[in-house]
């Protein structure tokens, strides 16, 4: 049996969901390779700061999500995840003297294990870091392509775009989880990795109990998984495990062993190594030895920027997210005050600094190491000031006004999880990591008993022309050997006045990852919500083309919603947007609120 920081009456009686309930109630300058340990003045101490009173906000009639709920809190460290099995694993390795870089670490491995349709040893990912002495780091260990691979590989003979970027081996980046979450531990972590992977060793090798969520997400999973391995441990003898069943997974507890005993090595070298280039020999994919023995995950300076009088640590290229949610709210920043939220103007202002954030996301970002990426320009408060000056206080600009040229948005991960954590030193770490698609490539790796990513989907396809989404990408996205494709990833720490530790935030979600974190940031600063409010609130999203305003059901006002049309605004309804999963400084301690829209975990002492 597991240990757990919680009583044995407890995890008795209470499945995966119900447990989160219950503990609910109770270098070279930004984005460049170099130095990492860039030293900010040191925080003060963690406890009873002077925080802003918060405002309680006033959400449309009807919206499924009401305001005024309790979130999770705890006075020393917190832990918030996709999963509550993980979120745990990480507070058991602090209870036990780590910090927060031995507990995100920890998390991050148990989330293979726990969470498959997104947490990975098989894909990759982003973090950001801020010691509680002042020091922040970033580090990008996204995947790359083969070296085998070619700007045209997934068009047919007719130049037609086929699924393979999407479905089957040949759509797999070179994994960089394993390299990353190492390297981060051996820099900033007080515990060998052979400590912190047990929680993950023992969740496969035991197992634990898949709840609705988990076998809803295996049920629809059930085509894509078996068309290439019939039977897998979601799906023994090709049927999906059922709610309460119990997940053991011997293969992966293998392989997790193997990492824990050598590092790194253990994966890309060895009998690891050799499954996983079996795997692909299997279904013609071109991952090889020599694509694992040559990924290096990037150290790179945080983005650094400032909203109002506050301070935003998020990541650079090759994630698109620090940049665009500092574009963003740089432009926002412009007006003295914002509007109220959930007002016409308040939908209009925000959506329309997406848009233009998006355009220039779009046209001037990728692999730092393959492409100039002009980060002194889109960061710069002057800048932002011009675009400020083109919205209209009366009327939408059409994307197409504002960038005849302009490219749509190339497709990002749409089932990624983001983990945030903090210790009781003020420590905290924000990673953001993904297989790209839920579940990603569909393909496991026999003996090894984990799944592949689809990142190359990630790429230009085929530059210039729409692909199967009907999105067209730019030639700085285009495929090549050993370049990083961009991503929307975007963890991210916010500093308050007293250059403390106030928000650790980040999600999963595509594009809209960089629309739903700065939504969150900004309820929090410029609201003054809650954390349980401002992840609660109405969320919208704007990425250019297509060119509409993307909103929840239920989550503007009738007569607020007639009046972003009579703008000129298309309105895109969606259910929900958006899985985020943040901490929050409270006077006393932490509060932590997992995705009240998805299932999850935030789980402290």
């Amino acid at each position: 049996m597991m240990s757990s920081p919680f009583p044995r009456s407890i995890l008795q009686v209470a499945p995966r969901v119900v447990l989160s309930l219950l503990l609910a109630a109770c270098s070279r300058g930004p984005g460049g390779t170099g130095a990492s340990d860039v030293r900010l003045p040191p925080a003060g101490p963690p406890g009873d700061p002077a925080i802003p009173a918060r405002v309680a906000p006033v959400f449309p009639a009807g919206w499924r999500l009401p305001a005024g709920q309790p979130a999770t809190f705890a006075p020393q460290v917190m832990a918030v995840s996709n999963s509550p099995e993980a979120s745990a694993a990480a507070t058991e390795i602090m209870r036990a003297g780590g910090n927060a870089v031995d507990a995100a670490v920890a998390l991050g491995f148990a989330l293979a294990v726990t969470w498959p349709e997104a947490g990975n040893i098989g894909g990759g990912g982003y973090s950001v870091v801020r010691l509680a002495d002042g020091r922040v780091a970033a580090i990008d260990y996204r995947e790359i392509a083969p070296l085998a691979a070619t700007r045209d590989m997934y068009l047919d003979a007719n130049g037609k775009l086929t699924d393979k970027s999407v479905y089957g081996h040949l759509a797999s980046g070179v994994p960089g989880a394993v390299a990353g979450l190492s390297a981060l531990l051996e820099r900033y972590g007080t515990m060998p990795l052979s400590r912190v992977m047990q929680p993950a060793i023992r969740l496969a090798r035991e197992g634990f109990v898949v709840d609705t969520a988990l076998a809803g997400s295996i049920a629809r999973a059930r085509g894509m998984v078996t068309r290439f391995q019939r039977s897998t441990p979601y799906f023994p003898n090709g049927q999906p495990l059922a709610a309460g069943a119990r997940l053991v997974q011997p293969d992966l507890a293998r392989t997790l062993e193997a990492i824990a005993q050598y590092g790194a090595a253990g994966f890309y070298k060895g009998w690891v190594a050799d499954s996983l280039v079996a795997e692909m020999r299997r279904g013609e994919g071109i991952i090889t030895h020599e694509d694992l023995l040559r990924y290096t995950p990037v150290w790179r300076a945080p983005i650094r920027t400032n909203f109002r009088e506050y301070t935003l640590l998020s990541m650079p290229p090759s994630s698109s997210g620090g940049v665009t949610t500092a574009e963003s709210l740089n432009i926002l920043e412009q007006y003295p005050a914002l509007p109220a939220y959930g007002s016409t103007r308040w939908f209009h202002l925000v959506g329309s600094a997406y848009q233009r954030a998006f355009i220039d996301r779009n046209a001037k970002l990728a692999d730092p190491a393959f492409v100039p990426v002009p980060l002194a320009q889109l960061t710069s408060k002057t800048y932002a000031r011009q675009l400020q000056g083109t919205i209209s206080e009366t009327r939408a600009t059409p994307t197409r006004e504002l960038e005849p040229r302009m490219q749509a948005l190339p497709r990002e991960p749409e089932h990624t999880t983001h983990y945030s954590v903090v210790d009781a030193q003020g420590n905290a770490v924000a990673t953001t990591t993904t297989l790209n698609n839920s579940w990603g490539s569909g393909v496991w790796v026999r003996g090894a008993g984990f799944m592949l990513n689809d990142e190359m989907d990630d790429f230009a396809a085929q530059p210039g022309t729409p692909n199967m989404f009907g999105l067209v990408q730019g030639e700085q996205n285009a495929i090549q050997p050993g370049k990083r494709m961009l991503s929307a990833m975007s963890p991210t720490i916010v500093l308050d006045r007293d250059n403390q530790v106030l928000l650790v935030v980040g999600a999963a979600g595509g594009p809209t990852i960089i629309t739903g974190t700065s939504q969150v940031i900004l309820n929090v600063i410029q609201h003054r919500m809650t954390l349980m409010d401002a992840m609660r609130a109405p969320r919208i999203h704007h990425q250019a083309l297509p060119d509409s305003l993307t909103f929840e059901a239920g989550g503007i006002a009738p007569p607020v919603l007639d009046s972003l049309r009579s703008m000129g605004h298309a309105m895109r309804q969606l259910r929900a947007l958006v899985n985020v999963n943040a901490i929050m400084r409270v006077k006393g301690g932490w509060e932590g609120v997992p995705e009240p829209r998805r299932s999850g975990g935030a789980v402290g002492y």
